[in-house]
């Protein structure tokens, strides 16, 4: 149990499965930490990708001990979120704005940000 949440732990969300080990599919046992540095990596990179997204609204993404994510705002106002599936609804909801990928604004700025 976390001690600072109070919740079991013990799914792990589809995007941080490791479906990039052609091995892991093929395992009848799963040793607990075992492949947890490339997790922990892999979930850093998604990080990043987020907040590429989240700045253009004014969040921001952060990991919480490989567990949860913290999504924060400009003004102070922090979430906790389980998974990335949930971070999208919640920066939604602190935007009170729907969170649209294909808005023009949107992809001007990403454009502008990296070309």
């Amino acid at each position: 149990m976390c001690v600072l949440c109070g919740e079991l732990i013990m799914n792990v969300h589809w995007t941080d499965q490791p479906l990039h080990d052609s091995e892991y599919r093929r395992k009848t046992r799963i040793v607990a930490g075992e492949g947890q540095r490339t997790r922990r990596r892999m979930r850093i990179k998604r990080v990043a990708v987020a907040n590429k997204i989240l700045a253009y609204y004014g969040l921001k993404l952060q990991d919480w001990n490989g567990s949860k994510y913290i999504l924060s705002d400009k003004k102070g106002v922090s979430n906790v979120v389980n998974s990335l599936g949930d971070m999208w609804k919640t920066a939604s909801d602190m935007c009170h704005r729907t969170l649209d990928p294909l808005d023009p604004a949107f992809l001007q700025s990403l454009g502008k940000a990296h070309g």
